[in-house]
């Protein structure tokens, strides 16, 4: 099973990066969180205390002259120190301090000028030591300035503090709090790269990219000859066929670095953000050149300028866009980086993003075929343990226009289910209910009274039955009555071969089909009810489609009066009189399909009870099932869909 997408490392970096050698080690960081914070706080206040005590160490307290002839008489003085008036000196014996605090042994003290006592004869008596240097050492001047800076150190180490873990936290703001650190690539589990080999159903766009892949491994070749390689791939399709896939594939092919973006994390709400960090993508890209750049979902920010939904020159989203243009083919150049992006609406892409120069090879990934979707369940069911009777084949056969996620989700959801049912190998029966599962939805608990269940029997079996006796319908696979997901009952019809353009004798088919339950109530009832409504909408879709989009009209023309942008506004597509038309023209086509309904369902009266009956008996019909219940032969191989629900 493919290698999944690698993580961040970091969420101020919006890009990934798989293959690139390792950067330099990083420089040792400061211990983060509030505690270190606290920690370190309480640290520099115990150190500064600390050099405070040790410098306080040597002072001794100012004691009165009185106390100081009091010591002297009681012969308590050791040392002595004058200088002018001013005395220090040292006690045999600890005295208490004057102002209570502790004892002391050092002191100082000032002679008062009226003094007049015979202090010299009463040191000598004693025999007290008159020193020539200060017994109390003065502090010097580094020590006082030290002192009083110490609460200003103290606020300044907590701002600097601060500031790295803002500057950590915040680094995404265009660097404005400090420089990020560089990209850390991931380590891939078990050290295996998704190449080729992990992608299947899509052999011609893998034959596109080749090219990419041959030019990374031999870019001396393609340089020699003049050539010059694309410099960006755009890969464009529906989402779930693959795009991320394939860009990681060309990657690991190619054993290059790979560097993984989504287009939206670009985007913040500083401007200049986006620029600033698609610089720095590009700028690590080309230190481990050659590399591939690969930017999800980048309508994002590649959508058409000047439409009037930014702020002017100077919106974010149009600088980020902008700064990728210039780095793609700008002054800059690229040389050895290649480009791939991915995108579910090329249509709405700047046109200078699509240039010659930018993306100049658009590479269309679409849903697989019948053998892509057998290669692509062999591809996900390669760790799951499949039973003796699972074909793969049939279902791709009944999963058709069905993506590689899709098809991922079903082996999933099969493999869930085999666990659920306590089983060792995945069965052909886990399989069916887990396609079930994802097409119609998931069953409902739901207990109906016997007039509603008749009445959705006889609904599901009107759109069953005119599938059935359409020419060209698509083959009836299943009927149910159960409530699922929102349906009270389903109708499945799938085609036995993928279908690519559609007839108006298909499409009327479908219309037919579809309105199958709405007439079968009133055939029967007499009677509309609500649960036509998904039915009415896929009518409605498919008759604005032939009227306004596919030419099927002649009073419209060929002419595409409706627009397939969604999105586009639906009035300014064409003139009031022609939508008008169109719109009579739907009535037209829709009421023609009714009749014909109506019609068919009454003609076969007999088929449609019985198809009811078993309905109401089983609450399940299968296909041969189904076909036996009607009475009619499962002849066509090549049939039209007919209604679901």
């Amino acid at each position: 099973m493919a290698n999944p997408v690698p993580p961040r490392d970091r969420t101020d970096q919006p890009w990934r990066s798989e293959g690139a050698p390792p950067p330099p080690p990083p420089k040792r960081k400061m211990p983060g969180g509030w505690g270190s914070l606290v920690l370190t706080a309480l640290a520099v206040y115990l150190v500064t205390n600390l050099v405070l005590s040790f410098f306080n160490e040597g002072d001794g307290p100012t004691i009165s002259y009185t106390e100081f002839s009091r010591q002297v008489a009681a012969g308590n003085v050791t040392t002595l120190y004058s200088k002018g008036d001013a005395i220090q000196g040292t006690l045999k014996n600890r005295q208490p301090a004057p102002d209570g605090e502790g004892d002391y042994t050092k002191f100082r003290t000032q002679r008062p000028a009226f003094a007049d006592d015979d202090l010299w004869a009463q040191l000598t008596k004693q025999k007290v030591t008159v020193t020539a240097r200060p017994v109390v050492q003065e502090r010097s001047f580094l020590a006082n300035l030290l002192i009083s800076l110490a609460p200003m150190l103290l606020l300044v180490l907590l701002w600097v503090f601060i500031a790295r873990r803002m500057s950590a936290g915040m680094g995404g703001a265009g660097g404005m709090l400090g420089r990020k650190q560089p990209p850390k690539p991931v380590e891939l589990e078990g050290g295996r790269r998704t190449t080729f080999a992990d992608v299947a159903g899509i052999d011609e766009v893998e034959g596109e990219l080749n090219d990419v892949v041959d030019f990374l491994k031999h870019p001396d070749a393609y340089r020699a000859m003049g050539a010059k390689m694309p410099r960006g791939v755009l890969l464009a399709g529906p989402p779930g066929t693959g795009k991320t896939l394939l860009a990681r594939a060309v990657a690991g092919e190619a054993q290059v670095p790979f560097f993984s973006a989504s287009a939206s994390e670009f985007i913040e709400m500083i401007v200049g953000v986006g620029a600033s960090r698609v610089r720095e993508l590009f700028a690590e890209a080309r230190k481990v050149a050659p590399a591939i750049v690969f930017i999800d979902e980048i309508d994002t920010i590649g959508r058409a300028r000047g439409g009037g939904a930014g702020m002017g020159g100077h919106d974010e989203r149009e600088q980020t866009l902008n700064q990728i243009l210039t780095e793609m083919d700008g002054f800059t150049g690229s040389e050895g980086v290649i480009v791939l992006a991915a995108t579910n609406r090329a249509d709405v892409l700047d046109p200078a993003l699509t240039r010659p120069g930018r993306f100049d090879r658009v590479v269309h990934v679409n849903p697989p075929d019948r053998g892509g979707r057998e290669a692509i369940l062999r591809i996900h069911t390669r760790e799951i343990p499949l039973a003796q009777d699972v074909d793969l084949a049939q279902v791709a056969r009944t999963t058709p226009g069905m993506t590689g996620a899709e098809l991922a989700n079903l082996a999933n959801e099969a493999a869930l289910l085999a666990v659920k049912r306590q089983r060792k190998t995945v069965t052909r029966t886990d399989l069916s209910d887990a396609l079930e599962k994802v097409q119609l939805g998931a069953e409902r608990p739901l207990v109906m009274p016997l007039e509603e269940r008749r009445r959705t029997a006889y609904h599901e079996s009107g759109h069953a039955l005119l599938g059935m006796l359409q020419p060209g319908a698509d083959p009836v696979r299943k009927i149910t009555i159960v409530p699922r997901g929102r349906a009270l009952g389903v109708t499945l019809s799938t085609p036995d071969a993928d279908k690519y353009a559609y007839t108006e004798e298909y499409l009327r088919g479908r219309i037919i089909g579809a309105l199958g339950g709405m007439a079968a109530e009133q055939v029967v009832f007499g009677v509309v009810t609500t649960g036509a409504e998904s039915d009415l909408e896929q009518v409605t879709r498919l008759a604005r489609g032939m009227a306004g989009r596919w030419g099927m009209s002649a009073r419209v023309g060929r002419l595409s009066a409706i627009p397939g942008d969604p999105q586009q506004a639906y009035g300014l597509s064409a003139a009031p009189t022609t939508l008008d038309t169109v719109d009579e023209e739907m009535r037209r086509i829709v009421d023609e399909c009714y009749e014909s309904a109506v019609r068919q369902l009454r003609a076969h009266r007999d088929r449609l009870d019985a198809l009811a009956e078993a309905l109401l008996t089983h609450e399940t019909l299968e296909e041969a099932d189904a076909y036996r219940a009607a009475g009619l032969p499962r002849t066509a191989p090549e049939r039209a869909l007919g209604a679901g629900d």
